[in-house]
Protein backbone atom coordinates (compact mmCIF):
# COMPACT_ATOMS: atom_id res chain seq x y z
CA UNK A 1 0.00 0.00 0.00
CA UNK A 2 2.71 2.37 0.86
CA UNK A 3 4.16 1.54 -2.36
CA UNK A 4 0.41 2.55 -3.98
CA UNK A 5 1.13 5.62 -1.84
CA UNK A 6 4.38 6.61 -2.98
CA UNK A 7 3.76 5.71 -6.90
CA UNK A 8 0.82 8.09 -6.73
CA UNK A 9 2.53 11.38 -5.07
CA UNK A 10 5.59 10.84 -7.57
CA UNK A 11 3.08 11.12 -10.82
CA UNK A 12 1.21 14.02 -9.01
CA UNK A 13 4.80 15.96 -8.29
CA UNK A 14 6.21 15.10 -12.25
CA UNK A 15 2.46 16.45 -13.05
CA UNK A 16 3.15 19.69 -11.75
CA UNK A 17 7.09 20.23 -12.46
CA UNK A 18 5.54 19.40 -15.70
CA UNK A 19 2.96 22.39 -15.62
CA UNK A 20 5.49 24.36 -14.59
CA UNK A 21 8.38 23.69 -16.85
CA UNK A 22 5.53 24.20 -19.58
CA UNK A 23 5.26 27.96 -18.71
CA UNK A 24 6.48 30.05 -21.28
CA UNK A 25 6.34 34.02 -21.62
CA UNK A 26 6.16 33.77 -25.91
CA UNK A 27 2.94 34.72 -26.72
CA UNK A 28 0.70 37.74 -27.05
CA UNK A 29 0.14 39.46 -23.72
CA UNK A 30 -1.98 42.47 -22.80
CA UNK A 31 -0.86 45.30 -20.66
CA UNK A 32 -2.51 47.37 -18.33
CA UNK A 33 -2.53 50.95 -17.33
CA UNK A 34 -1.06 51.03 -13.48
CA UNK A 35 -3.12 54.30 -12.98
CA UNK A 36 -6.23 53.81 -14.93
CA UNK A 37 -6.43 49.88 -14.54
CA UNK A 38 -6.95 50.02 -18.55
CA UNK A 39 -5.89 47.37 -21.03
CA UNK A 40 -3.17 49.80 -22.63
CA UNK A 41 -1.15 47.85 -25.11
CA UNK A 42 -0.45 44.01 -26.75
CA UNK A 43 3.20 43.17 -26.20
CA UNK A 44 3.88 40.17 -28.55
CA UNK A 45 7.12 37.98 -26.53
CA UNK A 46 9.37 35.70 -28.89
CA UNK A 47 12.61 33.56 -28.48
CA UNK A 48 15.22 35.06 -31.10
CA UNK A 49 18.11 33.16 -33.05
CA UNK A 50 20.44 34.53 -30.52
CA UNK A 51 18.19 32.67 -27.68
CA UNK A 52 16.92 35.71 -26.05
CA UNK A 53 13.43 36.53 -25.13
CA UNK A 54 12.42 40.48 -27.24
CA UNK A 55 8.77 41.84 -27.06
CA UNK A 56 7.09 44.61 -29.30
CA UNK A 57 4.00 46.60 -29.01
CA UNK A 58 1.64 45.27 -31.93
CA UNK A 59 -1.61 47.14 -30.59
CA UNK A 60 -2.37 49.60 -28.38
CA UNK A 61 -5.40 50.40 -27.27
CA UNK A 62 -6.59 54.32 -27.81
CA UNK A 63 -9.80 56.14 -26.42
CA UNK A 64 -11.52 58.21 -29.13
CA UNK A 65 -9.70 61.56 -29.79
CA UNK A 66 -6.27 60.20 -28.92
CA UNK A 67 -3.63 59.74 -32.45
CA UNK A 68 -4.13 56.06 -32.64
CA UNK A 69 -0.87 55.94 -34.17
CA UNK A 70 1.48 57.49 -31.62
CA UNK A 71 5.46 58.19 -31.94
CA UNK A 72 7.92 58.11 -29.23
CA UNK A 73 9.10 61.54 -29.01
CA UNK A 74 10.89 60.60 -25.78
CA UNK A 75 12.64 57.47 -26.15
CA UNK A 76 16.71 57.36 -26.52
CA UNK A 77 18.58 56.60 -29.59
CA UNK A 78 17.11 55.10 -33.08
CA UNK A 79 13.51 54.74 -31.30
CA UNK A 80 12.84 58.44 -30.88
CA UNK A 81 10.05 59.65 -33.25
CA UNK A 82 9.56 56.36 -34.12
CA UNK A 83 6.12 54.68 -34.09
CA UNK A 84 5.38 53.17 -30.97
CA UNK A 85 3.09 50.25 -32.73
CA UNK A 86 6.19 47.71 -33.92
CA UNK A 87 8.38 49.32 -31.46
CA UNK A 88 10.34 46.58 -29.40
CA UNK A 89 10.15 47.81 -26.10
CA UNK A 90 11.73 44.29 -24.09
CA UNK A 91 15.26 43.11 -24.89
CA UNK A 92 17.42 40.53 -24.16
CA UNK A 93 15.53 38.84 -21.34
CA UNK A 94 17.09 35.63 -20.67
CA UNK A 95 15.75 32.11 -19.27
CA UNK A 96 17.35 32.06 -16.17
CA UNK A 97 16.00 29.06 -14.57
CA UNK A 98 12.31 27.67 -14.66
CA UNK A 99 9.52 30.46 -14.82
CA UNK A 100 11.75 33.27 -14.60
CA UNK A 101 13.51 35.61 -17.25
CA UNK A 102 16.11 37.61 -16.26
CA UNK A 103 18.88 40.22 -17.57
CA UNK A 104 16.90 42.27 -19.74
CA UNK A 105 15.87 46.13 -20.22
CA UNK A 106 12.18 47.20 -20.68
CA UNK A 107 11.68 50.93 -22.54
CA UNK A 108 8.47 52.38 -21.04
CA UNK A 109 7.47 54.82 -24.50
CA UNK A 110 5.73 57.15 -22.24
CA UNK A 111 8.71 58.61 -20.74
CA UNK A 112 11.22 56.90 -22.92
CA UNK A 113 13.14 55.35 -20.00
CA UNK A 114 14.79 52.39 -20.06
CA UNK A 115 14.61 50.14 -16.97
CA UNK A 116 16.62 46.40 -16.26
CA UNK A 117 13.72 43.50 -16.26
CA UNK A 118 12.59 40.11 -14.87
CA UNK A 119 9.33 38.43 -15.64
CA UNK A 120 7.63 35.50 -14.72
CA UNK A 121 4.70 33.72 -14.86
CA UNK A 122 2.22 33.64 -11.48
CA UNK A 123 -1.33 31.92 -11.66
CA UNK A 124 -0.99 32.59 -15.27
CA UNK A 125 -0.73 36.23 -15.07
CA UNK A 126 2.88 37.58 -16.45
CA UNK A 127 4.63 39.66 -13.65
CA UNK A 128 7.12 42.26 -14.90
CA UNK A 129 9.56 43.87 -12.94
CA UNK A 130 11.15 47.21 -14.42
CA UNK A 131 14.09 48.55 -11.84
CA UNK A 132 17.08 50.55 -11.90
CA UNK A 133 20.29 48.33 -10.44
CA UNK A 134 18.35 46.64 -7.66
CA UNK A 135 14.81 45.13 -7.75
CA UNK A 136 13.59 46.48 -4.85
CA UNK A 137 14.01 49.68 -6.27
CA UNK A 138 11.52 48.88 -9.26
CA UNK A 139 7.95 48.76 -10.12
CA UNK A 140 5.94 45.48 -11.13
CA UNK A 141 3.26 44.98 -13.26
CA UNK A 142 0.46 42.12 -14.15
CA UNK A 143 0.06 41.51 -17.95
CA UNK A 144 -2.71 39.40 -18.74
CA UNK A 145 -2.13 36.95 -21.62
CA UNK A 146 -4.26 38.17 -24.79
CA UNK A 147 -6.75 36.06 -27.45
CA UNK A 148 -8.39 39.07 -28.79
CA UNK A 149 -7.32 40.47 -32.63
CA UNK A 150 -4.28 42.44 -33.15
CA UNK A 151 -6.08 44.67 -36.24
Amino acid sequence: MKQVIRFALLLVAVAFVGRLSAQDIVGYWKTIDDETHKPKSVVYIYKANDGKYYGKIVKLFREPGEDPNPICDKCPGDRKDKPIIGMVILTKLEKVRNNLWDHGRILDPGNGKIYDCKMWIEDGKLQVRGYLGWSVLGRSQTWLPYKGKIN
